[in-house]
């Protein structure tokens, strides 16, 4: 089939002018001067008050490629940046590209033995790391290619008062790594580039390697996945569309992790070159989450489900004002729509213009495939495509397209498609195929379908699909309809095996604040989901808990409470 013959059901959405995605052949650090040379003035990120203009900013990401080539990183190696969102991340990622190396990003709640794992794995050579790690680093360290290690503290970049006051209060009790030549901390790391007068900037393409993130590993065997300079600047490229209400000068809350896809890309690369400030957090406080949105008051509102959540539980946020928001942004986990209509709700009555607008993306895809904007934010939805990017339905077992409405696996072309797994060409092979239309697509595992619109609906993974005699249950489904109860406030459907069914299903419930676990409220949960499902899908058990255990990017681990039944 002529791909440019071929029409597709999301197009009314656009312009045709909107289909013209350029990317230039350049690294993602090149890029991003010529996309800010004009910014110079404006602040680029914002860290507890303190403003780095796009002026400084520069400043400090040349200090710090010349201090990464006087530590004799060369083109092509792996620098390791294991931190909490600070403006260090930030200036070393992009130093990183500039000098033609590769920036690998690790979570730093990480064990000890996945750092590890990282670091070998990638062959890294520098780490960039959050100077509360020394007690793992020291133990690992010596299994691996690293010769040098920055600590960093999130001090660091804070106004002088607030750097004091973390020092007394937080820095002092932390193990300290031990004067050596191993070891070395960010001040000091940082001030190597005054001393070094040779070239720094190295010019690569478009389809080299610039990053290495890993997956969760919540659905089956952690992968690293390769990102090149083209997935970061083809994002840009069709944020320009998508997020069109952003003008130079707004700002963003940048609170989702940058080791993560969605913070790395959504909260920091695609502002800094849209010259949208970032304000980056370190960690998330839901007590003085309100203090954060009074003082900064941001244009973009990013987050995951669990933020979203923590902000209708906090009480102080009764006199916070969402008037200036133009996009709220929730991505890493569907929510359901009960809960949805609820957060509307609440930005409504708090003087927001904006409702929520859902995405779907993952890693390979470097961030959102599909977004609940230019009209297609339908409840329920992740949207439509972004602009440039394809969707297709696919059956799982045939290959053939589903029409619209019709569930099949979720699959992906796009200018941001990742490269490839790192050391691992059969899951690469598996997961990037070719299709009849001439286009590589990633098949996602996931489960959803297209509207009569284009307009995506995401259903679940395909590998939560619980088979019970023969049938298929959907959990999320199955969640969903659950938290409908007027009683309930989450749940998480496991299969575990039946000697007659091949698997049976149970509901783990956790009741809403205030509501105890009587005979009452049992019943009326069973006899609601008896109304609401066909029998087959109907819990054979309901557990109640106080919470649920969640990995450490905040998805409910549903694994572990499989693991948690199979051991009774």
């Amino acid at each position: 089939m002529n791909k440019k013959e071929e029409k597709f059901l999301w197009e009314h959405f656009y312009k045709k002018s909107d289909f013209n995605i350029n990317v230039p052949d350049m690294s993602l650090y090149e890029y991003m001067t010529i996309e800010t040379n004009k910014f110079n003035d404006l602040a680029a990120i914002t860290y507890f008050g303190k403003k780095i203009s796009y002026k400084v900013f520069l400043e400090y990401i040349d200090r710090c490629a010349k201090s990464l080539k006087s530590l004799g990183i060369r083109e092509g190696d792996v620098v390791t940046i294991c931190m909490p969102n600070t403006p260090e991340v930030a200036i070393t990622f992009f130093a990183i590209n500039k000098i033609g190396a590769i920036a690998n990003m690790i979570h730093p709640l990480s064990a000890e033995e996945e750092i590890k794992d990282y670091l070998i794995k990638t062959k890294s050579v520098l780490m960039i790391c959050f100077n509360r790690l020394y007690s793992k680093v020291k133990n690992i360290i010596k299994d691996t290619s690293v010769y040098k290690v920055v600590f960093a503290s999130p001090s660091d970049s804070m106004p002088v008062f607030l750097n004091g006051l973390y020092k007394i209060t937080i820095s002092r009790k932390e193990e300290k790594p031990s004067n050596n030549s191993f070891y070395m901390f960010w001040k000091e790391f940082l001030h190597l580039g005054d001393y070094y007068n040779g070239n720094v900037f190295v010019k690569r393409s478009m389809n080299d390697d610039a990053v290495i993130l890993h997956s969760g590993g919540t659905t089956g065997i952690p992968k690293s996945i390769v990102l090149s300079n083209k997935c970061f600047m083809g994002m840009n490229e069709q944020a320009k569309v998508n997020f069109y209400k952003l003008v130079s000068g707004d700002s963003v809350l940048s609170i989702l992790p940058m080791f993560h896809c969605f913070g790395l890309v959504v909260c920091m690369y695609v502002p800094i070159c849209l010259g949208v400030t970032c304000i980056l957090l370190p960690e998330f406080n839901n007590k003085t989450f309100d203090k954060v949105l009074k003082k900064n008051k941001p244009v973009v509102l990013t987050g995951v489900p669990t933020l979203y959540d923590a902000m209708l539980k906090n009480k102080n946020m009764d006199t916070v004002d969402f008037s200036q928001v133009k996009y709220v942004i929730s991505g890493g986990d569907s929510i359901p729509e009960k809960k949805n209509i609820e957060i509307n709700e609440f930005l409504t009555s708090h003087g927001s213009p904006e409702v929520l607008q859902q995405g779907y993306g993952m890693t390979e895809t470097t961030g959102p495939v599909t977004f609940g904007s230019m009209g297609s934010n339908k409840l329920g939805s992740v949207g439509c495509p972004m602009v440039g990017n394809v969707v297709r339905i696919l059956d799982p077992e045939t290959g053939k397209e589903k029409k619209p409405k019709e569930i099949g696996e979720i699959c992906v072309n796009s200018v941001v498609m990742m490269s490839r797994y790192l050391n691992n060409p059969k899951d690469t092979e598996k997961t990037l195929q070719l299709y009849k239309d001439g286009r590589y697509y990633i098949h996602t595992g996931d489960l959803g379908y297209l509207d009569e619109d284009g307009v995506l609906f995401y259903v679940q993974r395909m590998k939560r699909i619980i088979i019970s005699s023969g049938y298929n249950i959907y959990p999320q489904h199955v969640e969903n309809i659950l938290r409908e109860n007027e009683y309930v406030k989450d749940a998480c459907l496991v299969g575990v095996p039946h000697p007659y069914k091949g698997e049976i299903a149970k509901a783990f419930i956790i009741l809403k604040d205030g509501v105890e676990e009587s005979y009452t409220v049992k019943r009326s949960i069973m006899e609601y989901a008896e109304k609401k499902l066909v029998k087959y899908m109907l819990p054979r058990e309901y557990i109640y808990k106080k919470e649920f255990p969640r990995t450490k990017y905040m998805k409910v681990d549903y694994k572990k409470l499989e693991e948690e039944l199979l051991q009774k």
